[in-house]
């Protein structure tokens, strides 16, 4: 700890060759809309541009206190390699900034989680690490929830959105006091059915009831018939609706696991293919593969 001396003791081998020196990670941070900074964590190719014509997978989370570790995925770069930039943003909900950062993004004050991711979007747009429209978001269950919101606020950010397991129908879901997550859920969401702030507040962000008659970007809804957390009519419904009301012919893809958990399939190769999948959804919206 005193001379500040680092020794490598183990480094993960990538079989298909990876080559540190070619990629470029960065840690920033961007002012929110009540001028907390969110930080951000940015990995990309070299030989990205950042001109503004690169695609972008902006990935986020924000609830429970859970923060997002910035830690290395060989996964991800075979988006990395087609110059699209992975960036995490680290919105409040999480405790990236300590237990602060949670309060700040919890109950009546949910709504800074959404607004700090928009608020990275457009700083990244701004910075020319990409442009309007061709930003991937991507987030499963309280992500999913992130999801929802923020396409809904703000579709025009959006090349697509990737919904893994999507808390999408949080408001009827919150009212169900039967389900097996929902009392245990009110320090984090608060309690509709009794407290008529709350039930206004859920209902003024809840993806499934802020549906618009409006132009959405492609989306991708993967659900799991046996996931006891969030139930797979959440996704469902939320889907029929959205074919109902959005205006565009974007594509927008519901996939029902059928022997799975919260957690997708188990076994390495099922969870290589979900990851494939979803991917290979980026590659084709980013006009990638045919």
């Amino acid at each position: 700890m005193k001379t500040k001396d680092k020794k490598l003791v183990k480094e993960q081998e990538i079989p298909s060759g990876h080559n540190p020196d070619d990629y470029i990670v960065e840690r920033l941070e961007c002012p929110s809309h009540d001028g907390r900074m969110v930080p951000i964590t940015i990995t990309r190719h070299k030989k990205t541009k950042i001109d503004g014509s690169a695609n972008l997978l902006l990935y986020g989370y924000g609830s429970y206190g859970n923060s997002m570790s910035p830690t290395f995925s060989s996964t991800r770069l075979s988006l990395i390699d087609r110059d699209i930039i992975w960036v995490t943003a680290h919105i409040r909900g999480g405790m990236e900034r300590g237990m602060k950062w949670w309060k700040e993004g919890k109950l009546l004050n949910k709504k800074n989680t959404f607004e700090d991711y928009i608020a990275v979007g457009k700083y990244l747009i701004e910075k020319k690490y990409t442009s309007k429209g061709k930003i991937i978001g991507m987030g499963g269950s309280a992500g999913g929830l992130l999801m929802g919101a923020v396409v809904n606020q703000s579709p025009e950010l959006f090349l697509g959105i990737i919904m893994t397991v999507p808390f999408v129908d949080s408001l009827t879901t919150n009212l169900d006091h039967s389900l097996p997550l929902t009392v245990g859920e009110f320090d984090e969401f608060g309690n509709a059915k009794e407290n008529k702030d709350h039930f206004d507040y859920i209902y003024s962000y809840a993806p499934y009831n802020n549906i618009k008659k409006m132009d959405y970007p492609h989306i991708l809804i993967t659900t799991s018939l046996s996931d006891n957390r969030v139930l797979f009519d959440e996704p469902t419904k939320f889907t029929a609706k959205l074919r109902d009301y959005k205006t565009d012919n974007n594509l927008l893809l519901l996939k029902t696991e059928m022997n799975a958990g919260h957690g997708g399939k188990s076994g390495r190769d099922s969870a290589i293919e979900e990851i494939a999948l979803d991917y290979a959804f980026a590659l084709k919206i980013s006009n990638q593969i045919s």
